[in-house]
């Protein structure tokens, strides 16, 4: 047990903190329920995948390759079907969404948890920052291109993080996207993850009148492969207080596994969870406004890429 979670207690969902996937998911049969994940061959995105898998769920296993996607779905056995999705490249996502419709797939819950965190160069996709090419642009390209495969009362989850506190002042950078000037690894991870969040709200807009949802979370603070791009004595601390102050995996999959199938959030819309709960964001997280504004800028990024 964490220090953290010794402390803090469960919520008024009846979970908290220290939840894991596999206890939010207790007692519901999942069988005849389809959840697409991304990024389901490590850490949160493969423990999402084989507790779903374990509730009786067919899941749609996402990851960079087809290889790495198969090594997981086989990993969890059940029903995982592998597909390819690099979200950094559109023509593997506009491919995964093709696939996806090829094989006459719906889904009852589409899982965003895939993504790159503080990288220590500015490096770019397709002339924007890269974190917010993979974190958010990928995922609009792909929740987009499958809204067609979406049950009527299906739900979008986006991973964003309390990180996207750290995001400038300002929101979103709409006059340097590629970063030019004053890059940050953590400042940009926090722009990247707040667009997370302000997709999640302006989709929920647009699911207005249905019974489709759209909610982004915060996992918690976990030790990953996220870490991978930290310096080698971020990499050590994080090794030596980790134990007392992080979460596990299982605990940091338990939100967005909560969010995508538990019966008490099913009219849930536009909101934003971290520990099983409903928390809140910063300010401009909630500006309608700013949300509409990414929603048609990432069009207009989205209608400038290369055709497939």
């Amino acid at each position: 047990m964490s220090l953290i979670q010794y402390f803090k207690g469960n919520g008024p969902s009846g979970f908290g903190y220290g939840s894991t996937a596999e206890e939010v998911t207790a007692g519901l049969a999942l069988a005849g329920t389809t959840v697409l994940v991304t990024g389901c061959n490590s850490g949160l995105g493969l423990e999402a995948m084989r507790v779903l898998v374990l509730r009786g769920a067919r899941v749609l296993g996402t990851a960079r390759t087809l290889e790495k996607a198969r090594a997981a779905c086989l990993s969890v056995g059940g029903q995982a079907v592998p597909f390819a999705c690099e979200l950094s490249d559109p023509q593997s996502v506009r491919a995964c969404v093709e696939a996806v419709k090829r094989g006459g797939h719906r889904f009852d819950a589409l899982i965003c948890n895939a993504g790159v965190m503080a990288l220590p160069k500015r490096e770019l996709a397709f002339g924007v920052e890269l974190q917010l090419f993979t974190n958010h642009v990928g995922h609009f390209m792909l929740v987009t291109g499958l809204l067609d495969r979406l049950a009527e009362d299906g739900r979008v989850v986006m991973l964003s993080s309390d990180a996207h506190k750290m995001a400038p002042r300002a929101g979103i950078l709409f006059d340097d996207l590629a970063a030019a000037t004053g890059y940050t690894p953590w400042g940009h991870y926090g722009q990247s993850k707040l667009a997370n969040l302000l997709f999640a709200k302006e989709l929920a807009r647009r699911f207005s009148g249905t019974r489709k949802t759209a909610n982004a979370v915060h996992p918690g603070v976990i030790m990953s492969n996220l870490w991978r791009h930290m310096p080698g004595i971020a990499n050590f601390a994080m090794g030596l207080a980790g134990p007392l102050v992080l979460k596990t995996v299982a605990q940091g999959a338990a939100t967005e596994v909560y969010v995508a199938v538990h019966p008490a959030v099913a009219a849930t819309t536009g909101a934003y969870f971290a520990d099983c709960n409903l928390a809140r964001p910063r300010a401009d997280a909630d500006d309608a406004a700013l949300a509409r504004r990414l929603w048609e800028v990432t069009e207009e990024i989205v209608a400038g890429l290369p055709p497939a």
